[in-house]
């Protein structure tokens, strides 16, 4: 098995192998040093110039940056080298691929490469330090999330992405042919997640990529991004949804920040801000109110069915100035405007939830309709047929109160290290203009 950098320092005068990639070559008059490193940290290696090393010497003469090598040798306590105060003293080194000496850019600098560029060699681009560690400070959020979810009897599943009818609403969809047929991509596991509930698992989530074919071309839109989905039965209101939610972003965060959150402070200059609970919450119509008689933002009775662009960005204010807190939770939205699922009480009131962090909306959640009756009601007043008749068959046989919600992981880790747009915080991000690499 091969030994990691960070667990060089087990050992000690020992023989070792370690292959890395080479980020740093020193040729000196006497002396040669190469740093190499791997994903989880760097070491030195150093190379005496004398007649013993000749074979060695000449090696790493033709060594270029960010090739690959695997060093045989001693490893050696060396409190005068910075990094980690140790040294490899090799008797062998094996070049495993070597690097062109010319790169398109210098991932060390990214500050004259445009982003555009950056993504179409973002295996160069994701060997700086920043942005690699976005996906390493990514998968212990997803980690931590998911911890919440299994500490709390959650079961995780794994839906389809290609479906045999045009989903929610029939828009928004990417078609593909499907042997003989039309199939169509995913654009969220809810349908599934619903039939769960029915099947009897009570509590479920899942982890996996969706499909929403919007031509939006802004700084927190993807064609395909990974959603965080739970749903879970038994619920008494959509504050059960609500606060499930609160508790396990406070539950991720904190254990984010007692991991990474000096690493994160280091590398992206932010603090990590654990959220305290219960979370705010507020009508939406109220928040109309308030953004007017604090802001002065206006806007007419039209727009006021949801939250406009720069209300939700307004929103961010608005939580720090009221509630002293990053996350504030929007209610009581026009039930005619969000999906024929959502629970409705018996005044036609939606029974559902936006939530906002720091003026970006990064969940929708709701009640969902569990009712038989009520939900063909529902899908016949969106219009909704032969591409719903599968889901409504869930509800026939007995289905328990219910709701959930999704949450965005790469617009989440785009927020939580303050990153300008989710081009960045996608390992390979897909827009209405981007399909390679």
């Amino acid at each position: 098995m091969k030994i990691l950098a960070k667990d060089l320092k087990n050992y000690y005068e020992k023989e070792i192998e370690f292959s890395g990639m080479i980020e740093n070559i020193r040729n000196l008059q006497w002396v040669q040093f190469i740093v190499l490193k791997d994903a989880t940290g760097k070491v030195q290696v150093t190379v005496e110039k004398n007649d013993d090393n000749k074979k060695l010497n000449e090696i790493v003469d033709n060594l270029t940056i960010d090739s690959t090598i695997k060093v045989k040798g001693i490893l050696k306590e060396a409190p005068k080298v910075k990094m980690g105060g140790m040294e490899i003293i090799p008797s062998e080194i094996i070049i495993t691929s070597k690097s062109l000496e010319e790169k398109p850019f210098n991932y060390n600098d990214l500050s004259t490469v445009n982003l555009d560029t950056r993504l179409d060699y973002r295996f160069i681009d994701l060997r700086n330090e920043r942005n690699n560690m976005i996906f390493k400070v990514q998968s212990t959020l997803t980690r931590y999330l998911r911890e919440y979810l299994y500490n709390n009897n959650f079961t995780e599943i794994h839906t389809p992405k290609l479906i045999g009818a045009a989903s929610e609403s029939g828009s928004e969809v990417f078609e593909v042919k499907y042997f003989d047929r039309k199939a169509y991509l995913a654009q969220s596991p809810q349908f599934y997640k619903q039939m769960a509930m029915a099947s009897g698992f009570d509590r479920v989530f899942e982890v996996a990529p969706c499909f929403r074919a919007e031509n939006s071309n802004t700084s927190k839109h993807a064609t395909e991004f990974t959603s965080f989905d739970v749903e879970f039965a038994y619920i008494d209101s959509y504050n059960d949804v609500m606060n499930l939610e609160a508790e396990m972003i406070s539950y991720a965060f904190s254990k984010v920040k007692e991991e990474m959150g000096e690493e994160i402070k280091r590398v992206f200059d932010v603090d990590i801000n654990v959220p305290t609970l219960p979370f705010p919450c507020m009508r939406l119509e109220d928040i109309y109110k308030e953004l007017e008689e604090r802001y002065g933002y206006i806007v007419n009775d039209e727009e006021k069915v949801d939250l406009t662009t720069e209300a939700e960005r307004l929103c961010k204010d608005l939580a720090r100035d009221k509630f002293n807190h990053e996350f504030l939770f929007v209610i009581d939205f026009p039930a005619e405007k969000r999906a024929f699922y959502h629970m409705r009480d018996e005044n036609g009131k939606l029974q559902g939830y936006d939530l906002i962090w720091n003026g970006i909306e990064i969940t929708t959640g709701a009640e969902r309709e569990h009712r038989y009756e009520e939900i063909v009601k529902n899908a016949k007043e969106k219009g909704l047929g032969r591409d719903v008749e599968f889901y409504l068959e869930f509800f026939k046989y007995g289905c328990p109160p219910h709701g959930g919600f999704a949450i965005g992981l790469d617009r989440l880790t785009m927020l939580m290290l303050n990153i300008p747009t989710i081009k960045e915080s996608m390992f390979l991000f897909r827009g209405p203009n981007r399909l390679n690499p």
